[in-house]
């Protein structure tokens, strides 16, 4: 059976869908990622799926799921390079992929969890100590 690489650049974990997505690939990168996102406490997740022409139902819930328990392990999930193809048949089969945030390009999404880390950062300094008062 074929595996899908995961690699880690910086405090993301990479994963760039290259081949065809049958059930027990698609199975296999859930348990996969999740080891990952363990063992290298990575708190992002970007799934290029750009090379995907068809998305079926099992997969569009495989990715969602792959979402939740990343976010369970403090990993943010970002899928990039959907054709609009694929999006237009996710729609029509009802799957809304929660809490996947998507982008259009592997930079984008870079871009987005970088940004969303920061904002969690920043908030987690406010609710630091709330008994502090800014100067004025």
């Amino acid at each position: 059976m074929e595996r899908v690489p995961v690699l880690k650049i910086g405090d993301i974990l990479l994963v760039s869908i290259q081949i065809d997505m049958e059930d027990q690939v698609a199975l296999q990168l859930q348990e996969d990622l999740a080891d990952k996102i363990v063992n290298t406490g990575c708190h992002g997740v970007i799934i290029d799926i750009s090379a995907l022409d068809i998305v079926d139902s099992f997969v569009g819930r495989t990715l969602a799921t792959i979402a939740s328990v990343s976010r369970v392990l403090d990993a943010e999930t970002v899928v990039v390079g959907m054709r609009p193809a694929v999006a237009i048949t996710l729609v029509e089969l009802g799957l809304s992929l929660p809490g996947i945030r998507t982008a259009l390009n592997v930079d984008l999404g870079i871009e987005m969890l970088a940004s969303s880390r920061l904002t969690i950062e920043f908030d987690d300094e406010d609710d630091a100590d709330p008994a502090a008062v800014p100067a004025s």
